[in-house]
């Protein structure tokens, strides 16, 4: 059976590397005025020892655990995972650790229950991701003492910092591009009602209908799926609004909507053209490749983490909108008149 040794101490370090607690200490913290032959030392007596910093008196000792809470909705979508990985990255490199929680249902009072946690767990900051008005307001609710930023379209008070894509810009440009092509009657197959990001993109496809137009003939709901996609295109295409295109919330209900399309003998994009939004991977090779709208989540989550940084510094609070892009491929033309 192999021997237990006492753990190794900092101490020991110092004495290994013949250098001072102090030095020892400035080198697990990163600090610069160290020079490269002493960290080299400390390093190497670290390896040697196999010393583990004790984090939790590290935590009594400077007031601060290094640990920065995460609370994302639960989704195995890529783009809110290349957000949080962006995060996570962020914040390791500056020598913070992540504390991930997941929302199953966007319920206010699991809300509450991850930010006791992390308030438990002592954590120097918090960054929160907030689809719904519900989890907004939530989070505003729970009188976070620590510093806080939201990923949200909501609007939120000035003294908390808030990070997104903006929703209602990439709208504008889908339904630009279509307008620019020549079709004037858009239908518009929607996200979830409570879902904020969904809110804004029918906002901005309400706001471009032609005053004549009936928006409930031409708009109908899914819930991101490609199979409500699906079911949402063969509604439009048995009613009698008689769209020439049609703009999709998601890239994943427009692949629904282009099954549906291909199901009804309708060729794209010379008689109906489709654009979606989120160009997730799957985007260029769909029949025919989407046009879509590109959402940059990795500069979303790190533009997040940084304003967490920022205000756990005691920088001014602000809000961040990042400017989605046009990705101009082949299921959008001119209308077939």
């Amino acid at each position: 059976m192999k021997a237990h040794h006492a753990a190794a101490t900092m101490t020991d370090v110092a004495q290994a590397a013949g250098v001072s607690h102090q030095t020892v200490s400035r080198v697990l913290n990163n600090h610069p005025s160290v020079s490269s032959a002493t960290r080299r030392a400390v390093l190497d007596a670290i390896t040697s020892l196999d010393y583990r910093r004790n984090l939790a008196a590290r935590a009594l000792v400077t007031g601060s655990s290094h640990v920065i809470g995460i609370l994302v909705s639960s989704t195995s979508q890529s783009g809110p995972v290349s957000n949080l990985l962006a995060m996570e990255s962020v914040a390791r490199a500056r020598g913070y650790w992540a504390s991930i929680a997941g929302l199953r249902d966007n319920d206010p009072q699991e809300v509450t229950d991850i930010i006791s946690h992390f308030t438990d767990q002592g954590v120097d900051g918090i960054v929160a991701v907030a689809q719904t008005q519900a989890t907004v307001e939530a989070m505003l609710a729970a009188h976070v003492n620590v510093p806080t930023v939201l990923l949200t379209a909501a609007t939120v008070p000035a003294e908390i910092s808030s990070a997104d894509i903006d929703q209602a810009s990439g709208a504008r440009k889908a339904l630009g591009h279509l307008r620019e092509l020549g079709h004037v009657t858009i239908a518009h197959i929607s996200g979830p009602e409570t879902d904020l990001h969904a809110a804004a993109r029918h906002g901005a496809w309400l706001a471009s209908l032609p005053a004549t137009a009936d928006p409930e003939a031409l708009m109908a709901v899914g819930d991101w799926s490609a199979m409500s996609g699906y079911r949402a295109a063969c509604r439009l295409l048995a009613g009698s609004s008689g769209p020439t295109a049609i703009f999709a919330a998601n890239d994943r209900m427009a692949y629904g909507a282009l099954r549906a399309l291909s199901e009804h003998g309708i060729r794209v994009p010379y008689e109906m053209s489709i654009v979606g939004f989120d160009d997730i991977e799957e985007s260029t090779c769909s029949i025919p490749p989407l046009t879509t709208i590109r959402q940059d989540h990795t500069q979303l989550g790190s533009t997040a983490m940084q304003s967490l940084i920022d205000a756990m510094r005691g920088e001014p609070a602000r809000c961040v909108k990042i400017d989605p892009d046009l990705i101009v491929r082949n299921s959008a033309g001119a209308p077939n008149h």
